[in-house]
């Protein structure tokens, strides 16, 4: 019988997954479909597929409480800033160096709570913060061959998708989970619609609407992954699993672009990981040393 821990971390495994196979879809669509045109369409399948669950489930409700409001609205306008920053990155530099710069969220948003939000943050954790942005530095290498504009593009989806996650954090419970998923779709749909206005409209072939549905489905996916996994299994042993979708890139990179990150780019991914591993270390270590005797795992 398989435990709870063991379908957690398989839920994650699948949601990392899906994220990458999203990537992969719409990256293979660069030069073939303008990509604020391609988000457009991916915007709109997926924005009617969450309107139509969340209706289904009960779970639509527009009627936010004014103190939401301006969190939902701010949540939303950093969905679709980080994909247009991320898509557009993705159409122009490696699939594996673009997920190994989003492995710093862990980081970045312990950091953005710490500052803002008042969570505490000890030295360890800092300095473990600090050493992660040197692995984002070499992936990026700003300045040195091997740099590229587009680096920046991600760095800037992840100040944004930090924001983001904050604004979630501080939501209240009464706000259906999938109503936010959906109001961050039609974002990122209404966005990319102001967009493709100024550009012409290039043709859409059904193999590459057939993409961009794989696309939707990807990212879909990912989405339900990610909810189900955070109800399944002990977060300490589930959340480490994330850092699959690393691997992931790297595999889908090489088979369907034939691409491959350098010594630097994949030391740099390590010294990431290994950071964000360590926060977590510390995070569980902290939590069970202040947890009361008669309620800590022997």
């Amino acid at each position: 019988m398989i435990s709870d821990n063991m379908r957690g971390a398989s839920l994650m495994v699948a949601g990392q997954v899906a994220f990458v196979i999203n990537d992969a879809f719409m990256k293979a669509l660069a030069g073939d479909v303008p990509f604020l045109q391609a988000m457009f369409i991916r915007g709109v399948m997926a924005t009617a597929i969450l309107l139509i669950a969340a209706m289904a489930l009960g779970q639509l409700n527009l009627r936010i409480a004014p103190g939401d409001r301006w969190r939902v609205a701010l949540r939303t306008l950093c969905e679709a800033l980080a994909a247009y920053f991320f898509i557009s990155a993705l159409f122009n530099m490696p699939l594996a160096n673009a997920v190994a710069i989003l492995q710093a969220l862990p980081l970045t948003i312990a950091l953005a709570a710490y500052l803002f939000l008042g969570e505490p943050l000890g030295w360890r954790r800092l300095t473990a913060i600090l050493v992660g942005f040197v692995g984002v530095m070499l992936i990026i290498r700003p300045g040195f061959d091997g740099f590229t504009i587009w680096s920046l593009n991600v760095l800037a989806a992840v100040v944004v998708v930090t924001i983001r996650d904050l604004m979630t954090r501080r939501m209240t419970s009464s706000l259906p989970s999938l109503t936010v998923a959906f109001l961050g779709a039609a974002g990122v749909m209404v966005f990319s619609a102001i967009g493709t206005a100024v550009q012409p409209w290039d043709p859409v072939t059904w193999p590459e609407l057939l993409q961009l549905f794989g696309a939707t489905l990807g990212i879909l996916g990912a989405y339900i992954f990610s909810v189900l996994m955070m109800r399944v299994g002990e977060v300490s042993f589930v959340v480490p699993f994330r850092y699959s979708s690393l691997v992931a890139a790297l595999i889908l990179g090489l088979i369907v672009f034939g691409e491959w990150p350098d010594a630097l780019t994949l030391l740099g991914s390590a010294i990431v990981v290994g950071t964000g591993l360590y926060m977590l270390y510390r995070e569980v270590t902290l939590r069970r040393a202040s947890a009361p005797a008669s309620i800590r795992p022997s």
